[in-house]
């Protein structure tokens, strides 16, 4: 299958590219959801969260204009099943969210910060992918699948919101479709740009430079890397990734890939995939970018209380991650780009556990105080 093996290289090497634009980005224009979370509940600052917003909105219109362009199909994404599991992502983003507030950041700013020479970063990155393989394949993951997994709502049709507003409205798909991309990817980009002093350059390039990113990660994922019938197994495939169907960009279950690869490298049934590169490219991005900007310093922990917080942190990304089927990129951006309704119940999640974790954060200081 040399054509196929060909075509698995660009895929991969297409994810890298724009993996590590995104973390060349991030570490320029300090993007970041946790810090634009705090930003807008510490400092009533709104500028990053905006950056975020316009980030969404960009990725929304631009995945729904790929479907409308017949270049991808919504329904076959890793976010577009039948099963509304709204308990498992309320209860993994919260998880996920009071996580990276204690982490300084959550599994993509610890990429980016690891880049930059932070090796508290790299205590994460090691909790964060031990304790997702643990909720994929192991301890947890028994755990997940014989409580929240259990509680969920099956529908006939993926639980898309254009599917749903299609059936209730009456309006055909394409209709619906168009309908719910601008209401709410123009509405994020407009609220955003409309900001007072938000339309700098570094505001702009974070918000169209990462939404832009995932929509080149959706195309590449769903037309670039889709095969129609596999060879081998005569059925659809999606090349070089993890789950089997069309994914973007998320950075929990992949981190936790990367360390399964890098632990049995030589096992030839190991094989890169799109998570993969994708991780190594935000730090290679990130990397390169701390050096040009002269970012680049070694940083280590402040004490035996900042070890204790960046562990629990990743751990809680980790399991919380996994459970909710993504992080603040995976389903803050990824999974709300394709207006999946489990996305948008993950993303209520994480704003939920990291305003607790801030809560948490205030208590502490006014105890010690």
């Amino acid at each position: 299958m040399p054509e196929l093996n060909a075509l698995a290289a660009k895929v991969l090497l297409a994810a890298f590219f724009l993996s590590f634009v995104f973390g060349a980005i991030a570490q320029r224009t300090h993007f970041c959801t946790m810090g634009a979370l705090s930003d807008a509940y510490n400092m009533g600052d709104t500028m990053r969260l905006r950056q975020w917003a316009l980030a969404a909105g960009i990725a929304i219109l631009g995945f729904w204009a790929l479907a409308a362009a017949g270049q991808i199909d919504p329904a076959k994404t890793l976010y577009s099943g039948n099963r509304w599991i709204w308990l498992s992502a309320v209860v993994g983003g919260a998880l996920f969210g009071f996580g990276m507030v204690l982490a300084s950041g959550c599994g993509s700013k610890n990429l980016i910060r690891l880049g930059s020479g932070n090796l508290k970063a790299l205590v994460v990155f090691l909790v964060l992918g031990i304790s997702a393989f643990a909720t994929l394949k192991g301890i947890t993951a028994v755990l997940r699948v014989n409580t929240v997994d259990r509680v969920a709502v099956d529908f006939a049709a993926p639980a898309l919101l254009p599917v749903g507003l299609a059936s209730v409205a009456g309006l055909s798909l394409p209709t619906a479709s168009l309908v719910a991309a601008l209401v709410f990817g123009g509405g994020l980009a407009l609220w955003a740009l409309l900001g007072r002093g938000f339309r700098t350059f570094d505001n702009l390039l974070a918000g169209l430079g990462i939404g832009a990113v995932i929509v080149g990660a959706w195309w590449v994922s769903a037309h670039l890397g889709h095969v129609a019938e596999h060879p081998q197994t005569l059925e659809e495939a999606f090349l070089a990734t993890n789950s089997g169907r069309a994914e973007a960009l998320s950075f929990v279950s992949p981190i936790a890939y990367t360390l399964d690869w890098l632990m049995f490298f030589s096992d030839k049934s190991k094989l890169l995939t799109v998570g993969i590169v994708s991780v190594a490219g935000v730090v290679a991005g990130s990397f390169v970018m701390a050096l040009v900007g002269r970012d680049f310093r070694w940083e280590g922990f402040g004490g035996t209380e900042d070890v204790a917080n960046h562990l629990a942190g990743g751990l809680l990304m980790g399991v919380g991650g996994v459970t909710a089927m993504g992080c603040t990129i995976g389903q803050g951006l990824s999974g709300i780009s394709t207006l999946s309704a489990t996305s948008f119940v993950a993303v209520a999640g994480i704003v939920l556990g990291a305003l607790a974790a801030f809560r948490y954060q205030i208590w502490r200081i006014e105890r010690t105080a």
